[in-house]
């Protein structure tokens, strides 16, 4: 495909997008921005939770997994229903019986000021370092498909890409994000199906997809293994509740509905909703793999992240694939990144400035709070951009994992101050918590490098949010007051 389709295409969906977007938040005070007024249909806020939920990196790295991992994955999204079920009858109820604009609002009414503003900076980092990570692989996919061979460099390519997020979203917030995301969720799965379609008509059929040993779903025979299936299992639940349930990002949406049946209703609707997103994205991925083994198609020097943007924006089949491919990727991507930059603004204006006018005393009227939202909104968006153009100048894949591993250190600490305030009724010495929060994730660091020495060979991988959420719920115990 040329530069010039894709912007063209790229174009004509952001004129679409816009539109709603100013429709839906015109006239959307801070109410609107933050929490949707409370008014949002469940219906509508499940679909557009799909959207949020699958990123960029969602979108290409599930069908390209197929080839190493099979359908392994579809373990892990069984432990996600699981998680989803705890979030929408736990921490739901709780969240609407405190009346929680940030959830991490709960910290400061269950422990104090300290343990409020380290949730808070918790996931100011863990979102803006994984809301940089998905922009970048948007932004990359961009540099290859367009402004490259147009010889644009890629700082103005980070700056395009903010810019179209900050736009989306500025108007309504909240309001905006459900209806946009509710037409990106749609044209997702439009895309994948419509995919899908294509390429089975050109001669790919399911023949022997049940004997292929890439479309195996459980693995129960080795421990050791990555994708052994209790493994996987336990950590979607835990990875669920902790980046979903304690995520101000995914919650903010869910706490837009009108009272807590319909918040759990939604979130229910859209847990079954994900599996059948998730299992198509694997079924296109062996369907693509299959292809390119039918039609002898060199795919070996790819990673499978690059297989569907390949085989899609290639000369394989009808340009329409190609077209499907850049709005399904280009909708999952946006979606993700706008509900990160509105969360990231409701979070630091919500919990670090205004915890921070409460300790000196000190209100704010609507209208300034609105002046501050919007700078806030500004602010974000810069720091986003510049962190995607750092990661550019590191171009390094390594760097990339090492930000989500750093990112899944940061919410160790969350679900571990989480559990301790649900499950037990003492409180704490508040403002030594936040040495906790920095010295599990150092003591969870130093164990995991050294696992294979110490552990016989074993080697950490998602339970490493379990032991980081372990070591602070200890260390919370240690600053137990006495009566």
């Amino acid at each position: 495909m040329s530069p010039l389709v894709i912007l063209i295409v790229i174009a004509a969906y952001f004129a679409l997008l816009f539109s709603v977007s100013y429709v839906a938040g015109k006239n959307a005070d801070n109410a609107g921005f933050f929490s949707g007024n409370r008014q949002s249909n469940w219906v509508l806020v499940a679909m557009s939770t799909i959207g949020a939920a699958i990123s960029g990196v969602t979108f290409v790295s599930v069908p390209g997994m197929v080839h190493t991992s099979a359908f392994s994955y579809m373990q892990m999204v069984a432990g996600f229903t699981v998680g989803q079920l705890i979030v929408a009858f736990v921490l739901i109820p709780m969240y609407y019986r405190m009346n929680l604009t940030s959830i991490y609002e709960y910290l400061n009414k269950r422990f104090g000021v300290s343990s409020y503003k380290t949730g808070a900076w918790l996931f100011f980092v863990s979102k803006m370092l994984g809301a940089g990570v998905r922009l970048f692989v948007v932004g990359s996919v961009l540099q290859l498909l367009v402004f490259g061979p147009l010889g644009i460099p890629f700082w103005v390519n980070a700056i395009f890409t903010v810019a179209i997020v900050y736009l989306c979203t500025f108007k309504g917030g909240v309001r905006s994000l459900i209806w946009t995301d509710l037409l990106k969720t749609l044209c997702l799965i439009l895309s994948v199906v419509l995919c899908i379609v294509f390429v089975m008509r050109s001669g790919v059929s399911f023949d022997g997809f049940a004997e292929s040993e890439e479309s195996r779903m459980f693995f129960f025979d080795d421990v050791n293994d990555g994708k052994y299936f209790f493994k996987q299992f336990f950590a979607g639940i835990f990875l669920l509740i902790a980046t979903t349930g304690l995520d101000q990002d995914l919650m903010q949406r869910t706490l837009s509905c009108k009272d807590p049946k319909d918040a759990q209703k939604n979130i229910v609707v859209g847990a079954l909703m994900q599996i059948v997103v998730i299992f198509l994205f694997l079924v296109l991925g062996w369907l693509l793999y299959r292809y390119a083994e039918v039609n002898e198609v060199d795919i070996s020097g790819l990673k499978g992240d690059d297989v569907f943007p390949y085989l899609a924006t290639g000369s394989f089949f009808p340009m329409i694939v190609g077209i499907l491919f850049i709005v399904g990727f280009i909708a999952s991507a946006y979606s993700a990144a706008g509900s990160a930059l509105t969360a990231l603004t409701t979070s630091f204006t919500v919990d670090i400035l205004s915890s921070y006018r409460s300790t000196k005393h000190l209100t704010a009227t609507d209208e300034q709070t609105t002046k501050t939202r919007r700078w806030v909104h500004v602010a974000m968006a810069v720091i986003m951009a510049i962190c995607i153009y750092v990661i550019w100048l590191l171009n390094d894949d390594s760097v990339i994992q090492t930000v989500y591993k750093v990112a899944s250190y940061t919410y160790g600490p969350l679900l571990g101050m989480f559990c301790f305030g649900m499950f037990t009724k003492v409180q704490i010495r508040d403002r030594w918590l936040p040495l906790v929060a920095i010295a599990a994730p150092v003591i969870t660091w130093v164990i995991d490098v050294n696992s294979k020495v110490w552990f016989n060979g074993y080697e950490f991988s998602h339970e490493r949010l379990l032991l980081n959420a372990g070591l602070t719920f200890l260390g919370m115990v240690m600053l137990i007051k006495k009566k």
